[in-house]
């Protein structure tokens, strides 16, 4: 099958096209970016030389009408939905990376984004968290891939929100991300010489956009209205995210019964481990991979429980998420594409 990849030369476009180039039924017929039109794509980046021989081309959906079954839009927020109505007019299913079509409430979209470029398609996009949603993304034609710090708490939330063994509210989230997540910019907080030795929180309590997103989605598995504290910090390094969660348990729950519904959840699931008693997840244990590694422990001090979490960014929490929803769409096995092993050291 011919896919293309929008905004391809952005990080998790770059990632795109490095697990595309690998994959056995996509073909990659397109790569667009707006920045480097008319560059073949070895040139622009030296590592995908000999790879791909294509040249990037101006992001024009009606383009690639009749050339691709399928794209992926890695494009900035808001930018995003007016290529993905096109692609979607043109016929070509979308697996769209922005947050786009995430969020289910157009005032709350309108409230952290601004006004949305597709009204029409607003709220019929498929969540693409497969562990959650996969019968809905089987034969999808617009899909969207979940943010990389939602994905981080709801894997290890959703059997316990499920089962009904922590309360909804009062939930706190700390996630520590590699500074990747920020994309390719040149602003300043980025720089080497700002975030060698650095760790700092932005945007605490529910400033972040990601918040929302994530108590939508956990209210869906509660059924009940979910309020949470998140607190995201950056990283000094390139890749990753390792989130923390500090819930209060249900009567009658405990830790026993929070890791026995984590295990019950993923024990089929190829890139959610739950990690043995006593063990914690570690960036170096998923670093360009597809893996989750979740983990649980109680704290029978303050009557909680602590919920663990650590993936890459630009793979379970971005495109290699991105492509287990398109082989799902596409009615190929889940995995293709996506066994590499975690890149150590």
């Amino acid at each position: 099958m011919k896919v293309a990849v929008l905004g391809a030369s952005g990080y998790t476009g770059l990632e795109l096209l490095r697990i595309l180039l690998r994959h056995p039924e996509f073909e990659l017929a397109a790569v667009t970016s707006e920045q480097r039109a008319g560059l073949a794509v070895g040139e622009a980046f030296p590592s995908l030389r000999g790879q791909l021989d294509l040249v990037f081309e101006p992001s024009d959906p009606a383009a690639l009408e009749g050339r691709v079954e399928l794209a992926f839009a890695a494009l900035p927020h808001v930018a995003s939905a007016p290529a993905v109505a096109a692609l979607r007019g043109a016929g070509i299913a979308v697996v769209d990376l922005s947050a786009d079509f995430r969020l289910q409430d157009a005032a709350v979209y309108q409230h952290w984004y601004g006004e949305h470029g597709a009204p029409d398609l607003f709220g019929k996009a498929v969540y693409g968290l497969p562990e959650l949603h996969r019968e809905a993304l089987r034969g999808a034609e617009l899909v969207a891939v979940p943010g990389c710090y939602p994905t981080s708490a709801l894997l290890p939330l959703a059997p316990l929100l499920r089962a009904g063994l922590v309360a909804p509210r009062g939930l706190r989230i700390d996630s520590k991300s590699g500074v990747s997540g920020a994309g390719r910019n040149l602003d300043a907080q980025y720089l080497f010489s700002e975030l060698d030795g650095n760790c700092q929180a932005y945007k605490p309590g529910f400033a972040h956009r990601h918040a929302p997103e994530i108590e939508q989605e956990a209210g869906l598995l509660a059924g009940a209205e979910v309020r949470v504290s998140f607190v995201p910090h950056l990283l000094p390094t390139v890749r990753g995210i390792v989130t923390s969660i500090f819930a209060t348990p249900s009567a009658g729950a405990d830790t026993a019964r929070a890791r026995a519904a984590l295990e019950e959840t993923y024990a089929n699931e190829r890139f959610v481990r739950v990690l043995p008693e006593g063990e914690t997840p570690s960036l170096q244990g998923v670093r360009g991979s597809n893996f989750c590694d979740v983990a649980v422990f109680g704290d029978e001090r303050n009557d909680g429980l602590i919920l663990l979490s650590a993936l890459d960014n630009l793979v379970k929490g971005a495109s290699g998420q991105a492509v287990q929803c398109a082989n799902l769409m596409c009615g190929l096995p889940e995995e293709l594409g996506l066994l590499e092993a975690p890149l150590v050291p």
